[in-house]
C-alpha cells in the first residue's frame, strides 16, 4: 500500500484536485453576477454536488479500487507505467467517455438512473456549476469514476490528472454562459472550423440543446446529444443534433420544484410533492385511449406523446423522461380540425390512421 500512498498524495493529485477547484470557483462567482433564475435551493444542490463528488465520491472509489487491487490483483500495479504518456492519455480518454456516454444515455431511458439524473435537467439555466447538478448516487455508480481509479491503480496516474484537465475545460465550458464557440458560427471563414470543432468535441451549441426545455423549439433535443467530452459517440450512435443555436427555454416540463437535499440525496430522502417523480407515491400510468382526438390546432410547432404516459394527451408533457420513447414534433400550417391518435398505434405518428379500431 506504501506505492498506492505515494500516488494518492504525488503532484497529481493536487493538481487535479486544484483544477476541479479553480473551475468551480469561476463557475460559483462567475455564475453569481450572471443569474437570475437560480435560488438558494439551486446554489446548495450544485455546490453540495461538487463537493461530494471531488471530496469524497472520487478520492474514495479510487481509495477503494487501489486497496481491491493490491489485495486481488497485486502485481498489476503500475502495469501501465512502460508505456508511453500519451498512449494511455489516449486511450483512458477514449473509454472514460465512451462509458459515460452510455451511462448518461442510459439515464434518460432507463428509470431508476433518470431519477438520480433529474436534478440536472431541472436547471433552469445554463452555468459552470450545472456541471455537479446530480444526485450523489449517480456519481457513485458512474462507471467511468471507477475507471479513473483503475487506470490510476495500474499507474496512469499522470494520463488521468492531464485527462482530467482536458476534461474539465470540455464540460465546464459547454456548460458555460460564455457560449465561446459561437463566434465560430458568425464568419463563413471560419465554417470549416466551426465544423471541426463541433464533430470532435463538445461545444456549448451543442450541449445547450441537450438542455433545452422541450424539441418544439426546433432547437432543443434532451434526448440527444448525450456526449460528454467527445460528440463522436453521438454521431456514431444516432443522437447527434447539430443546430448552431441555443435553446432559451431551459428545465423540466413537468418540474415539482424540489428540494435540493432530495435531490442531492435520493433515494434515501424523497420528495413530499406526490406529484414528483423522486416521491414515494408518484406512478407513472397509461394514459392512452382508443378514440382519437379531434382538435382544432392553429399553425405552430407540437410534441406528439409517443409513450403514453402524458396526463396531457395527445401532446407530450414530459412523462417520456426515464424510457427509450421520444415525442414526435410535428408541424402544422394551416389552422383546422386534425384527428390525433391517442392509442399510439397508428403508422402515421401523430396523425390517426385508425388502427384504434383493430383493437
Amino acid at each position: 500500500m506504501q506505492s498506492l500512498g505515494i500516488y494518492m498524495f504525488g503532484w497529481q493529485q493536487f493538481l487535479v484536485v486544484g483544477i476541479i477547484l479553480l473551475f468551480a470557483a469561476v463557475e460559483l462567482f462567475g455564475g453569481l453576477l450572471n443569474r437570475d433564475l437560480r435560488n438558494t435551493d439551486d446554489y446548495l444542490q450544485e455546490l453540495s454536488g461538487f463537493l461530494l463528488l471531488s471530496l469524497l465520491t472520487k478520492p474514495g472509489i479510487v481509495l477503494l479500487v487501489g486497496f481491491l487491487g493490491q489485495l486481488i490483483f497485486p502485481a498489476g500495479h503500475g502495469f501501465l507505467t512502460d508505456y508511453p504518456i500519451i498512449s494511455v492519455l489516449i486511450v483512458y480518454l477514449l473509454v472514460d467517455d465512451f462509458l459515460q456516454y452510455w451511462y448518461h444515455r442510459s439515464a434518460h431511458e432507463y428509470a431508476f438512473l433518470w431519477k438520480l439524473h433529474r436534478p440536472h435537467h431541472a436547471a433552469r439555466e445554463m452555468g459552470l456549476l450545472v456541471s455537479y447538478r446530480n444526485a450523489a448516487l449517480y456519481y457513485v455508480l458512474m462507471p467511468n469514476i471507477w475507471w479513473i481509479a483503475l487506470v490510476t491503480f495500474l499507474g496512469g496516474g499522470i494520463p488521468v490528472a492531464i485527462g482530467l484537465v482536458l476534461k474539465q475545460l470540455v464540460i465546464v465550458s459547454s456548460h458555460s454562459l460564455t457560449k465561446w464557440d459561437e463566434w465560430l458560427y458568425r464568419y463563413s471563414a471560419l465554417r470549416p472550423l466551426a465544423w471541426l470543432v463541433e464533430h470532435i468535441i463538445v461545444t456549448p451549441a451543442f450541449h445547450y440543446a441537450h438542455h433545452g426545455k422541450a424539441k418544439d423549439d426546433e432547437i432543443s433535443d434532451p434526448n440527444g446529444n448525450f456526449g460528454n467530452m467527445f460528440s463522436i459517440w453521438d454521431q456514431l450512435f444516432d443522437s447527434a443534433v447539430f443546430t448552431r443555436k441555443y435553446p432559451v427555454d431551459f428545465g423540466l416540463p413537468n418540474d415539482t420544484g424540489d428540494s435540493w437535499q432530495s435531490h442531492t440525496f435520493y433515494p434515501l430522502l424523497q420528495a413530499e410533492n406526490p406529484h414528483s417523480e423522486i416521491s414515494k407515491a408518484f406512478v407513472k400510468e397509461l394514459t392512452t385511449s382508443k378514440e382519437p382526438s379531434r382538435l382544432n390546432l392553429k399553425p405552430g410547432n407540437y410534441l406528439w406523446c409517443s409513450c403514453g404516459m402524458s396526463k396531457n394527451q395527445p401532446f407530450c408533457d414530459g412523462h417520456h423522461h426515464g424510457t427509450k420513447f421520444k415525442p414526435k414534433l410535428f408541424k402544422v400550417e394551416k389552422e383546422g380540425v386534425y384527428k390525433l391518435c391517442n392509442c399510439k398505434l397508428s403508422k402515421l405518428n401523430h396523425i390517426c390512421d385508425n388502427s384504434h379500431k383493430l383493437l
